[in-house]
């Protein structure tokens, strides 16, 4: 059996497999299930090719890294169980960092990485989530989210490094760490991971999700081609030449065809013009909206994608009926044999490049690389770079800007919903799909950070909502006022209005209007400030920093100056929306790539 030989060729041990598989095994390798579903005995008789865990689905709460490395081996210990003993490969939406295990570092969303302007933290950062989500034992992650996000209303906005085609094709280089960077001779678009401390990475979503109209989620970009490819398409470009092993499909539609169905773009562009070699796999139900509504006509959907030149269906459950049902459609000659085997010679391809099928089970040496210190040191190294400065003013007849904080205020105020929260700290995709409040993992709050910055001496107060008479007469030197969006994911957080939550609003308004106040803004977007900026002595946008706030801290207070630069155009009302830098008209009230620093007066 020349495939289980690691000296032979990938090409010759696909060639070698490939000829031995029945119709049912190559089917069971393109169906991918939910882990709810998912067990030993399962991926035994259906032969399934993949396993996942959508946002929130774990193997118990607060599962500790051993108790994911069981379910996934558990899982391989059936794969290697069947008669060609075929490794399954576990998939997981690590997308700021290991964001479904608590305990994990949760680094900031995409949108504040991209202020950074520094692909070489992006690329740290790719290794440092690679270990961990190998430290549980899974070799794929869905990221990175390439889009480019050409309207804040849009509620993946923050996945998405920015505005600018440019700005997001640097930011791909977080691919080499989670990859691994390929040798100089590794043919283009061949899939690529480096090692057992490496991950598959998925680019994703092709493609123009972040161009729908309104920036409704999987609705419909209306563009030209030229367009598409000048705005949408050279993220891609780049994620195939460091090959990347997998693509997702986007739910959107392009000129009101389902990404999912347009064979031109998936087949043809994709796999054809651009040379990709591994896997392309469909979104959590996606099929199913080839029709509407949903599930209309499942059959036709199965069909469809498939032909359009999907090779992985992340089914997610109802795998029964995918099998039967796409099996049906080769044997009566619907779907061509010659596409099955497109679609399992790469999935197999991929297996052999991320080594799985000489080291399937789990490394359980890698345990402690889970939310360790020098990855949580990264993720405030990152949040240091992301903050945007937006104001630092002399306000309130003083002579002097309010940042940098002083650290030996006798007291001090620390206000708002979000300065104590660590989930509303961290967003969506957070431990959950939607994310959460409270103390949803391990962290460092951002009231946390100010009190192990600030002197001992400094008394330091936390109300959450104060109202006027709280903040008067207090003898408070100054307040920091931390406000923002509730978490949010996918199409929960479409926005039309795009406003600050009114109790944010409430809280400049009482606590500013007595005290210099320094407003960090904690969402995923620009959002209206329009007229409340002008109470405020300084803004900051923190965008969603993740699990160390005690960055924030450490610019606030002086010990970094502010070095990001917004991945975004700042509106000054929605109506201008959507509105980008170069756009005729380009009226922002903070330009695409502004930010100052606290030398600037």
């Amino acid at each position: 059996m020349l495939y289980k030989d690691s000296r032979q060729s990938i090409e010759a041990r696909i060639k070698d497999l490939l000829r031995r598989m029945t119709l049912e095994e190559k089917i069971g390798q393109m169906t991918q299930i939910e882990r709810a579903v998912a067990s030993q005995a399962v991926v035994r008789q259906y032969g399934i090719g993949d396993v996942l865990n959508g946002g929130g689905s774990a193997p118990a709460e607060r599962a500790a890294p051993n108790v994911w490395e069981d379910m996934v081996d558990d899982y391989q210990i059936g794969a290697m169980s069947t008669r060609l003993g075929i490794p399954v490969i576990y998939g997981v939406d690590a997308v700021h960092g290991h964001n479904n295990v608590y305990g994990a570092t949760i680094y900031p969303h995409n949108i504040g990485l991209g202020s950074s302007r520094d692909p070489e933290l992006v690329r740290r950062i790719g290794a440092a989530t690679a270990l961990e989500v190998r430290a549980t034992g899974m070799p794929y992650a869905f990221a990175p989210c390439i889009a480019v996000c050409r309207d804040p209303r849009w509620g993946r906005c923050y996945e998405s490094y920015g505005e600018d085609t440019q700005l997001v094709r640097s930011m791909t280089k977080i691919i080499q760490g989670l990859q691994g960077s390929p040798p100089p001779s590794h043919p283009s678009g061949y899939p690529y991971v480096g090692g057992p401390s490496k991950v598959v990475a998925c680019a994703k979503h092709f493609v123009g999700d972040g161009g729908t109209v309104k920036g409704i989620d999987e609705n419909n970009t209306v563009t030209t081609y030229r367009q598409l490819v000048q705005v949408h398409m050279g993220p891609y470009l780049d994620a195939i030449a460091m090959g990347v092993s997998t693509i997702m499909i986007s739910y959107s539609s392009f000129n009101g065809i389902k990404m999912h169905a347009n064979r031109f773009l998936v087949t043809e562009v994709l796999k054809n013009r651009l040379g990709f070699q591994g896997f392309l796999i469909s979104d959590w139900e996606a099929i199913d909206r080839i029709t509407d509504p949903p599930k209309q006509n499942y059959t036709y959907s199965v069909l469809t994608s498939v032909n359009a030149g999907i090779d992985m269906i992340m089914v997610p459950f109802d795998y029964q009926n995918f099998i039967n049902i796409l099996t049906g459609l080769v044997k009566s000659g619907a779907v061509s044999q010659s596409r099955i085997d497109d679609a399992v010679t790469r999935i197999l391809r991929v297996k052999f490049a991320a080594g799985l099928f000489e080291a399937p089970k789990a490394n359980r040496k890698l345990n402690n690389k889970v939310g360790a210190e020098d990855h949580r040191e990264l993720a405030r190294e990152a949040v240091r770079k992301s903050l945007v400065l937006l104001k630092n003013s002399a306000r309130s007849g003083s002579s002097k800007n309010i940042l940098p904080l002083s650290k030996t205020a006798p007291k001090i105020l620390v206000a708002g919903t979000h300065a104590d929260d660590l989930g509303l700290q961290c967003g969506g995709w957070t431990i959950t799909w939607q994310g959460g409040s409270g103390q949803t993992t391990i962290g460092t709050t951002i009231r946390q950070a100010i009190a192990n910055t600030v002197s001992q001496s400094t008394q330091v107060v936390y109300e959450q909502s104060p109202d006027a008479n709280f903040v008067k007469d207090k003898g408070f030197s100054y307040a920091v006022v931390v406000i923002g969006e509730q978490p949010y994911a996918e199409i929960a957080g479409d926005n039309l209005n795009l406003t600050i939550p009114s109790q944010g609003i409430d809280t400049i308004r009482n606590v500013c209007s007595s005290l210099r106040c320094a407003v960090v803004l904690i969402s995923g977007r620009p959002l209206v400030l329009e007229p409340h900026i002008d109470m405020m002595d300084a803004l900051v946008a923190a965008w969603l920093p993740g699990s160390e706030g005690q960055g924030v801290a450490d610019v606030l207070f002086g010990d970094h100056d502010f070095v990001g630069k917004s991945s975004r155009t700042w509106f000054k009302r929605v109506d201008q929306l959507p509105m980008n830098v170069g756009d005729m008209g380009y009226d922002p009230l903070f330009p695409y790539g502004f930010g100052m620093t606290m030398r600037q007066q």
